[in-house]
């Protein structure tokens, strides 16, 4: 077997039923025991556009928010929902959909936390993320430190490699050189000198860039996805029912063993839902906890608010906009995923391709700032200042890397870096949910939302 091979097996492996069932289990148990916050969902966004501007903190909640959401959308939010097509089938749409539903529950909680047990660096910076919730809030130090080394190198994955490689594949044509592989690298050189300049600038640089980027893309991409679905919409109800019933059959699929259909399209949605909207994944609350909030419920409900943008609007569309093209056309490669995109946003007349060009590339770009941040803070918990130099180094040389890397093994890899960091992340919300429920309880449910709290800093 070859590398690659043998990468894609340990994947298959990783994301089978125990892991599928510990992220689903958290989910709906989170949904229920906080009495289903995705209700709240309205409130969270109106929070996330009013700054708390005297609270602790390093940005604004909106800041945090919108480099959250830099972090997570990117392309697993189309080439991402294309693959899951592609090796799922149409269905995957449907649970890359419920990843997002239920994991505003999840989300939420990593926020609480993240706030809830944030602390001071040596510099006087706020930081906090799961290592602290699992080192301050359980004692499980051990446990702490691996999030952290899984994270530092789930950081490589799901925010450099893969994201550095879309952007080589879409702007390729572009190049003036005449072979690939020195176009591909000069891309990278490019890229990784743009992202240096940005990152060394710290948190507060990344916010301001991304507040400025995310917003804006993001709003073109889903006028794009509409048009496209008005373009379709003959299609549309065929494309629902198809993704639905997808979802649920039984068929025989790998091997001939009924069920094996179901278990391959829950994999690849639910895989492709975490990589996009990171919930349970733990990357989130660590720039959560740089937000300047009242107490630890406001903030986690800006939080969740950017699942919703993320999983249940933009990867829905995405979904809808693929699934819908590929009935309006007849005899199409279903297993490439680059051919289902292009081919979609090419039914927009003169600026469809920009589009989705320029929309992947903002998007890979603003993930790889965001990833910045969530890499250096795992590394600063492991061994400091000194360990982020060289981390943001090998990071710069990992865009590079990234951009000549082959295509299945970069996505197979950042996969099983997702999975290996999300386990002790949801097993301190696990653990910790009945902390979760009080500070719930007290700031949301009893009405004192507005409440200041006490900085345990």
């Amino acid at each position: 077997m070859t590398i690659a091979e043998i990468i894609s097996t340990i994947n298959g492996i990783v994301w089978g039923w125990p892991m599928i069932i510990l992220l689903i289990g958290t989910h709906i148990y989170l949904t229920i025991r906080l009495k289903f916050p995705q209700r709240k969902i309205f409130t969270a966004i109106k929070l996330s556009v009013q700054p708390d501007k005297d609270s602790a903190g390093e940005v604004s909640q909106f800041g945090a928010l919108a480099t959250s959401l830099a972090a997570s959308i990117g392309t697993g939010n189309i080439i991402g929902v294309a693959t899951a097509i592609s090796l799922g089938g149409p269905g995957a749409v449907f649970w890359c959909f419920m990843s997002g539903v239920l994991g505003i529950a999840t989300k939420y909680g990593e926020g609480l936390l993240a706030v809830k047990y944030r602390t001071k660096n040596e510099k006087g910076e706020v930081v906090g993320g799961p290592m602290y919730a699992l080192d301050r809030g359980l004692g499980m130090k051990w446990l702490a430190i691996l999030f952290a080394i899984f994270t530092s190198f789930a950081a490589f994955g799901i925010g450099n490699t893969v994201q550095a490689k879309a952007v080589s594949e879409i702007l390729l044509p572009y190049s003036p050189f005449e072979s690939d592989a020195m176009g591909r690298f000069a891309i990278g050189v490019g890229m990784a000198i743009i992202v240096g300049l940005v990152v060394i600038g710290g948190v507060k640089k990344i916010s301001k860039v991304c507040s400025s980027l995310v917003p804006f893309m993001a709003l073109i991409y889903i006028v794009g996805c509409v048009y496209i679905l008005f373009v379709n919409n003959a299609y549309l109800w065929k494309a629902l029912c198809w993704i639905v019933s997808d979802a649920f059959s039984l068929k025989a699929g790998v091997g001939g063993v009924a069920g094996t259909a179901i278990m391959t399209t829950m994999r690849y949605g639910l895989a492709r839902g975490l990589f996009s909207n990171e919930s349970g994944l733990g990357s989130s609350p660590m720039i959560a906890a740089a937000a300047k909030t009242k107490n630890p419920v406001r903030q986690a409900l800006v939080l969740s608010s950017g699942v919703f943008w993320d999983s249940v609007v933009i990867c829905t569309l995405t979904g809808l906009v693929i699934v819908s093209s590929i009935l309006a056309f007849d005899h199409i490669d279903i297993s490439s995923p680059g051919i289902l995109t292009h081919l979609a946003f090419g039914e927009i007349p003169y600026v469809g391709t920009p589009i989705l060009s320029i929309g992947i590339v903002t998007f890979a770009f603003s993930t790889i700032l965001g990833w910045t941040y969530c890499g250096e803070r795992a590394i600063e918990y492991l061994g400091g200042k000194v360990l982020i130099r060289i981390y943001r180094s090998l990071w710069i040389l990992g865009v590079i890397a990234g951009s000549c890397m082959e295509f299945t093994l970069v996505w197979d890899l950042a996969d099983i870096m997702n999975a290996l960091m999300a386990v002790p992340n949801l097993i301190s919300l696990l653990l910790l949910s009945g902390v979760i429920v009080k500070e719930t309880r007290h700031y949301l449910w009893d009405d004192n939302l507005d409440e200041e709290c006490e900085d345990e800093n």
